[in-house]
């Protein structure tokens, strides 16, 4: 934890005397301080989608041990989030998230506008849960796996990566970083921001991605890619559906069944090897999970349309049914 002595003294030694007296752990990573995620002796998956809240506006010396016990009174709290500076004071904002919808909802409606303190109304409302990232002002000439590469040092639980022709400045291109959770973004985006990083001599510019920037760029002709790099072992592969089901869906059900035997995220490369005369195109994948043993890559066909998912998404697709199976069969 990197506290500066000197700032908020009284208020830190309050909250360490509190963690001793509750045996409370709170755990400092990347500008953001915790409390469970899950709490001690929950049995089961997290809560369901709802049952985290925003909090905002809230003194900057205020701490979890004035924070955490407020929001318990409402309902089971299953994490606690406290955003952090360097200097040991908090950003003014927190996330919490309970264990039933119910209660949040409980929590909004007691502590939205409620006084801290004295003249400190604080705000509560339902979390947005936004996962998406747009990266603009990159240079023409970045690729795909450049791009991947330089992600895969500063932030953790991508799903997705997708590169475009900017819509709003030419020459010139743009990125969507989807990621598994809210939590997983904030913290990309943060890391992002923060370590002014740059891609062929040109500073990237991070923020969410808006509605309409999103529309915008589902309408562009030129559909991309999506890929990850890495090298491996060939498997007998699932033949692809005729309906494929949604990217979306197959990802997070394989990124859940990863977290749950504590793997890492998979990384994907898809490449198309062959496209025959009826418009059907091979592609060649290979997926690498980080604590998996080996790499798992194989074959698939795909059929080339312009509706839907893009033929990179369709290959992925059928990678990760390919790696359901095979962990499905190993772990």
């Amino acid at each position: 934890q990197m506290w500066t002595n000197g700032i908020n003294e009284a208020s830190k030694m309050a909250l360490l005397a509190w963690e001793k007296e509750t045996g409370i752990e709170l755990v400092q990573i990347n500008g953001q301080r915790r409390y469970g995620g899950p709490p001690p002796g929950w049995v089961g998956g997290p809560p369901p989608a709802g049952t985290e809240v925003y909090i905002a506006r809230l003194p900057q010396d205020v701490y979890e041990n004035t924070l955490i016990p407020l929001f318990e009174s409402v309902g089971k709290l299953y994490e606690f989030r406290l955003m952090m500076t360097f200097s040991g004071l908090n950003r003014g904002f927190a996330y919490a998230r309970y264990t039933s919808p119910q209660d949040a909802r409980n929590a909004i409606a007691t502590f939205h506008r409620f006084q801290v303190r004295e003249g400190c109304a604080i705000v509560v409302c339902r979390s947005t849960q936004k996962r998406e990232l747009i990266v603009k002002g990159l240079d023409i000439s970045v690729s795909q796996q450049e791009l991947e590469a330089m992600l895969q040092t500063v932030t953790e639980g991508i799903l997705s990566v997708t590169l475009h022709a900017s819509p709003c400045q030419r020459p010139a291109k743009l990125a969507v970083l989807k990621y598994r959770s809210h939590e997983a973004a904030a913290l990309a985006k943060k890391a992002l921001m923060e370590g002014n990083l740059r891609l062929r001599g040109a500073g990237m510019r991070v923020d969410w991605l808006d509605p309409q920037m999103k529309q915008k760029l589902q309408l562009q002709e030129d559909e991309p890619s999506s890929s990850w790099v890495h090298g491996g072992k060939s498997m007998a592969v699932p033949r692809p559906a005729a309906l494929p089901p949604s990217l979306q869906d197959v990802l997070e059900h394989l990124n859940n069944l990863c977290w749950r035997h504590h793997l890492r995220t998979p990384l994907f490369i898809t490449k198309c090897v062959q496209v025959n005369a009826n418009g059907w195109q091979r592609f060649w994948y290979q997926v690498v999970i980080p604590g998996y043993h080996m790499p798992i890559s194989g074959f698939t066909w795909v059929s080339q349309d312009k509706q839907g998912q893009t033929e990179h998404e369709k290959a992925k697709v059928a990678a990760a049914l390919h790696i359901l199976q095979v962990l499905g069969e190993s772990l």
